[in-house]
């Protein structure tokens, strides 16, 4: 089994593959962008991970940001994000 099938077969992965196909799916993101986003998660260096009350906490290690204008590698990232869910109002 290859390293990338691996990660994408992870919790993570399903995740993300998961959400990029709702965003293809809704039009928000195009297909193509969709499959550079998993190629990008593919040479990630992803240090820890956790999944704790709907809320995703990820540290990653020489993340690189990029823009049309700038490169920006950064030697350690924390993100916190919350599950989009929680945020659609409760049917009574």
């Amino acid at each position: 089994m290859a390293t990338f099938e691996l990660y994408r077969r992870s919790t993570i992965g399903t995740c993300l593959t998961e959400t990029l196909d709702e965003l293809v799916s809704s039009g928000a993101v195009s297909p193509e962008l969709a499959i550079q986003v998993l190629v990008q998660f593919d040479k990630g260096h992803l240090h820890t991970y956790r999944f704790c009350d709907n809320v995703w906490t990820f540290i990653l290690t020489d993340a690189t940001f990029k823009s049309e204008e700038i490169s920006e590698t950064l030697s350690k990232v924390k993100i916190v994000a919350c599950d989009s869910k929680l945020l659609q109002p409760h049917q009574p």
